[in-house]
């Protein structure tokens, strides 16, 4: 039975280049904090991922720094807790964040809001970001903006360029951070034209190993001590995430990020015309929507239909051979719809009827006609709820 792993947003297989350089790097045992030769090679591993890493992001070692982590979820931990422990604020200070963010920053802020904290969670109704309601909701109690820059449900990529921009004007003592983690070697990004203090990247998005992650952030907020460690311990990756690290996850970031970011242009052209024919295959499909944001990632598309619970369509494709999700896979054993899709401006109803697809470049035309065919058999032949 043939095979079609469009479940790309919740984890990738691993590259080539990723798998290679976990092989070579099982060798080598040493801890990378020991000052012996055994642990002084497992460091040059440390450095040569960090430097891929950087490289992709469009930075380097002398214009931005960065730690690795146990996963995004850490790094976005670490960018926002992080800051929120690093010193007392004056009266009560508010964060910003989007409607549509993934739990690890949303569940962070209703911690947050628990401990005295104010927050306003920017709308994207149309998975756009409401500009206008966040200049009106800038200030100088803002102490945190955290916008993601791709959702990781409907694709939409915000302008968090604009925003943060926006943001240092009138919150110029904020700390600016962009979860990038569906960004990341999927769509054009640069860190330093963000224009925020720190960015958070996965490994297992991008072809790598689960449980490595990473946060970048700029010299000048280590330099100014914006923010704190949430684990402690032995001081490593510069003091801001002890624990010895993941070598051989590390190296494997490393490895498929110096791959993926040779292809990045080709792979992003080819996802977007897979996409683009998912959508001419479906369009006389009178019980199929898409929901589709002004700007969207190439390799997401969420697909509603009117007859078919999400998580029905899922088992169906499934037993063909295909996998997709139903929203999230953080939040896909969640008894309530969506709340990005419901930011969005889907119904409840409409969101408990949406699958999300995402693309990797290796399929072909031929795999994409045989996904909307089942994808068609499903929606016309199942019960409707």
């Amino acid at each position: 039975m043939k095979t079609l792993y469009f479940d790309n947003s919740a984890t990738t297989p691993l590259s080539r280049g990723a798998k290679e350089a976990a092989v070579r790097v099982m060798d080598i045992y040493g801890n990378p904090s020991s000052l012996h030769s055994a642990g002084l090679a497992a460091e040059r591993e440390l450095t040569a991922a960090r430097g891929a890493v950087l490289s992709a992001l469009g930075s380097d070692k002398t214009k931005g720094r960065l730690v690795f982590c146990g996963c995004g979820s850490e790094a976005n931990n670490l960018a926002v807790l992080g800051v929120a422990r690093a010193k007392r604020f004056r009266g009560t200070p508010k964060i910003i964040i989007t409607d549509s963010e993934h739990p690890s920053i949303e569940n962070q802020v209703r911690l947050l809001e628990e401990m005295g904290w104010s927050a306003f969670r920017v709308p994207t109704k149309g998975g756009a970001l409401d500009m206008k309601a966040l200049e009106e909701n800038l200030d100088e109690s803002v102490a945190i903006v955290s916008l993601m820059h791709v959702n990781n449900e409907t694709g939409a990529v915000y302008d968090v360029a604009a925003a943060f921009k926006t943001a240092r004007k009138k919150a110029p003592n904020a700390f600016l951070h962009c979860d990038a983690i569906q960004a990341f070697l999927k769509i054009p990004m640069n860190v330093h034209r963000l224009g925020c203090d720190a960015v958070s990247v996965s490994g297992h998005k991008v072809n790598a190993m689960k449980g490595v992650g990473a946060l970048w952030f700029t010299p000048e907020a280590e330099k100014q001590r914006r923010f704190s460690p949430v684990i402690y311990g032995g001081g490593q990756e510069g003091g801001l995430r002890s624990g010895t690290e993941n070598t051989v996850g590390i190296a494997s970031f490393g490895g498929a990020v110096a791959e993926k970011a040779k292809t990045f242009a080709d792979d992003a052209r080819k996802c977007r015309a897979l996409t683009e024919q998912i959508i001419t295959e479906l369009s006389d499909v009178p019980e199929i929507s898409f929901n589709l944001p002004p700007l969207r990632a190439p390799h997401i598309i969420s697909i509603t239909n009117s007859r078919v619970r999400s998580e029905t369509l899922v088992h169906f494709l499934s037993a063909k051979g295909i996998f997709v999700s139903a929203g999230s896979a953080c939040s896909s054993h969640a008894k309530h719809p969506s709340s990005s899709l419901v930011s969005y401006g889907l119904t409840e109803k409409e969101a408990s009827k949406t699958v999300r697809v995402s693309l990797s470049p290796e399929y072909t035309s031929e795999d994409i006609t045989y996904f909307c065919n089942a994808l068609k058999e499903g929606v016309t032949t199942l019960a409707g709820e």
